[in-house]
């Protein structure tokens, strides 16, 4: 069996990566999986990014891929982690295949001055929190990797009655007095993009964390201009909402990634509301607005939503089930000191 880097410009190689990782959603969760298409992952391993180097790997064993897994190293912040993912074809499972990828991703992880490795996983709630029985946690805890955080993801279906959006607008509306809500279809407006890097930027260790082992990010507006570029060669199309207080900050914020792929999905991106604007209803206020601005614009082939949530964040899960979300499956974080 050899290990070969995916070169994201040779087109064979990366749709025979890209392949693995669709007949294994297809044949673990097909209902449930959300995978990317083959353009999306191919403009995010194309792009020159300041933030991440992202590196991806096929595994062949005569000639045949049989085997696919991806590294991503943090450039900035949190440069003693390395986030990963190893994904193995169920004829070729069982013989080896999964823990050389891994090893192998391990070893440039240390090589690269990394001490922690990260890596996620998707299963049916049946299989309950942890996972029993399931192909990915499984792997993961056998090779020395423990579930830090429990997600979960849920899916909305499209479109949502206006009656419902117009009731939790009126819900919100009676606690967000001195707060004015924006909205807007594509990059973020330059007078706005300084307060939403400040709360972008703070999500990661804001929303719960469990034992995941992570630092702050600093604020970055070329971040967030970096994140738009991807966007805009996945093909993908940004609704954004805002809150602002009287002085005009941003307090508040959500973003919606509609899919241009044809599986009729769109991603819930980030949503936070700064710690000391909380217990005003802005988190429900700007993800009512959001969801009114990609409806009116026209929901085209989407008809859901998919969103993911730590299971132990109480309020954000409120929210969502109040919109209508309803659970799907359980996803894991996991971690190992390497």
């Amino acid at each position: 069996m050899d290990i070969v880097i995916v070169d994201p410009h040779d087109e064979d190689v990366l749709a025979s990566w890209h392949g693995v990782l669709h007949a294994v959603d297809q044949a673990d969760r097909p209902a449930t999986a959300d995978t990317w298409s083959l353009d999306e992952v191919r403009a995010e391993l194309r792009q020159d990014s300041g933030y991440w180097r992202r590196l991806a790997f096929v595994a062949r064993d005569a000639g045949r891929t049989v085997g696919a897994a991806w590294l991503a190293l943090s450039l900035q912040d949190n440069r003693h982690r390395g986030e990963l993912f190893v994904a193995v074809l169920p004829s070729a499972r069982r013989r080896g295949v999964g823990t050389a990828l891994l090893d192998h991703l391990e070893d440039i992880a240390r090589t690269e001055g990394r001490t922690v490795a990260g890596a996620e996983s998707d299963w049916p709630t049946v299989a309950g929190p942890k996972g029993a029985g399931w192909p990915g946690p499984e792997f993961l805890a056998g090779r020395g990797y423990e579930q830090v955080l429990l997600d979960v993801q849920r899916r909305l279906s499209l479109p949502v009655p206006s009656g419902l959006l117009d009731e939790l607008a009126a819900q919100a509306g009676a606690h967000t007095d001195g707060y004015e809500l924006r909205s807007w279809v594509g990059p973020v407006p330059e007078e706005h993009v300084a307060g939403w890097a400040a709360l972008d930027a703070s999500l990661e260790t804001e929303a719960p964390t469990g034992g995941l082992d992570l630092e702050p990010r600093a604020a970055a507006i070329a971040k967030v201009r970096e994140d738009e570029q991807l966007f805009a060669a996945q093909g993908r199309t940004s609704y954004a909402t805002v809150a602002l207080d009287a002085a005009g900050e941003v307090v508040a914020y959500t973003q919606i990634a509609r899919s241009r792929d044809g599986t009729g999905k769109a991603y819930q991106e980030g949503t936070l509301v700064r710690r000391d604007h909380r217990g005003h209803r802005l988190g429900l206020a700007v993800k009512v607005a959001n969801l009114r601005l990609l409806q009116d614009a026209g929901l085209g082939d989407v008809d859901r939503l998919v969103t993911y949530n730590a299971a132990s964040n109480e309020h954000m899960i409120a929210v969502n089930e109040a919109l209508g979300f309803r659970v799907v499956e359980w996803a894991g974080e996991f971690q190992k000191r390497l």
